[in-house]
């Protein structure tokens, strides 16, 4: 290998690590829950984990590891192939159907992952005669997934109902033949939720379908865990919806397309992730089908996650940070500078609080955060010892 090239590569490494950029990866030693053991050089810790999207604390779940290991002893480890080949089994058919009849859609189709589902999307829908209208903080894999699409492509800012307007309005004025709305559902680095009513009011006046990807909301909000469409109102005007399994409903992997059936159908046939990956793993397909069913039955779960929700919402703003308005389990606790996030990162883990600080380019400049996602899986004395950290931590810090 040539000693330029990997000069090259260090020097890119160490302009990451000199903007205070470099991601170091901490390892757990057990299951993913509430309360989590880290491997540190002191050795293990018991920490309180507030950065994972295990909503509903379903990661660790006795009946969802139970259906995993069932469906190993039934249907072995992997697939080794890809679907249309000879990896798609019963249990993948299963996990498509339920997850379609959940979401009021004919049928889903099922990819390793919600970044291949969303990579894969677009390009066998729309052609160059075509428009796609994305919001600007979309997910990334929407990003690269509409790249891949010959489709004119729009954007607006975000929620910003006026500007996705005018770029329907210039899609039409470019003779666009069909137009595609592309939205989060909750975006997930301030906990907002998309204005999916009113996005599908202007996809009605416009002639427009609508996609959403409700990563972030699939099986803990909206009625029976629905997502944004339900929470919303806009239902079954939502024509396309994308999400994974490897949050809320499960934690493991694994990700859909849900829609009308001619759509599916024209994704298998099309849709490159699927068609070049291999077919998930039975255990995950089983492990899946089961958290969703769980899912759909836990009104508690949803009930109590909503509680933990507001009362971490209102006791860290009462200690006199600011946190984003909004109604997800997701509440960005902002600091403005990259440091100071950095710092009160440290401070907690210090306190044994799991968290994880963002900052440019993963969110604006000024806009610093961190990024606490609650969960069903914490006790309120475990919400209440957060807020404590938080203040105390803050007020070391010089913030509060």
């Amino acid at each position: 290998m040539s000693d330029a090239f990997l000069r090259h590569i260090r020097a890119t490494l160490d302009e990451i690590e000199a903007a205070g950029l470099f991601k170091r990866e901490r390892l757990l030693t057990g299951p993913q829950g509430g309360r989590i053991r880290v491997a540190s050089d002191s050795g293990e810790r018991e920490m309180l984990n507030l950065c994972a999207n295990n909503y509903l604390g379903l990661a660790n779940h006795p009946d969802i590891v139970a259906a995993a290991a069932q469906a190993m002893d039934e249907f072995g480890f992997g697939m080794a192939s890809v679907r249309f080949i000879c990896g798609a089994q019963t249990l993948h058919r299963e996990l498509e159907q339920a997850i379609a009849k959940h979401l009021g859609k004919d049928d889903a189709i099922v990819f390793a992952a919600c970044f291949d589902a969303n990579g894969g999307v677009f390009e066998p829908l729309m052609g160059e005669e075509d428009a796609i209208v994305s919001d600007s903080l979309n997910h990334a894999s929407i990003i690269d997934g509409v790249r891949l699409s010959k489709a004119k492509r729009y954007r607006f800012a975000n929620s910003d109902m006026n500007e996705l307007e005018d770029r329907l309005k210039q899609a039409e004025a470019d003779g666009a033949r069909f137009k595609l709305i592309a939205t989060d559902g909750v975006f997930s680095m301030d906990g907002y939720v998309a204005k999916l009513a009113e996005i599908c009011v202007l996809a009605e006046r416009y002639g427009a379908l609508v996609l959403v990807d409700d990563c972030h909301a699939t099986g803990h909000l909206g009625d029976k865990g629905c997502g944004t469409p339900a929470l919303t109102g806009a239902g079954a005007r939502v024509d396309i919806v994308t999400g994974t399994f490897g949050k809320t409903l499960g934690g493991g992997m694994g990700g859909f397309v849900a829609a009308a059936q001619p759509i599916v159908d024209l994704l298998r046939q099309r849709a490159r992730p699927y068609l070049f990956s291999n077919s998930l793993a039975p255990p995950v397909a089983a492990g899946a089908l089961k958290a969703l069913e769980i899912a759909i039955e836990a009104d508690d779960r949803r009930a109590l996650l909503e509680s933990h929700a507001r009362r971490f919402r209102a006791g860290i703003e009462q200690a006199g940070f600011r946190a984003l308005p909004g109604v997800t389990p997701i509440i960005p606790v902002m600091l403005g500078e990259a440091r100071l996030a950095q710092d009160l990162a440290r401070a907690l883990d210090e306190r044994g609080i799991y968290v994880a600080g963002f900052f440019f380019p993963v969110v604006p400049k000024g806009a610093a955060r961190i990024r606490t996602q609650i969960s069903a899986a914490l006790t309120a004395e475990d919400v209440d010892f957060a807020i404590a950290a938080f203040a105390d931590a803050g007020r070391e810090l010089g913030i509060l």
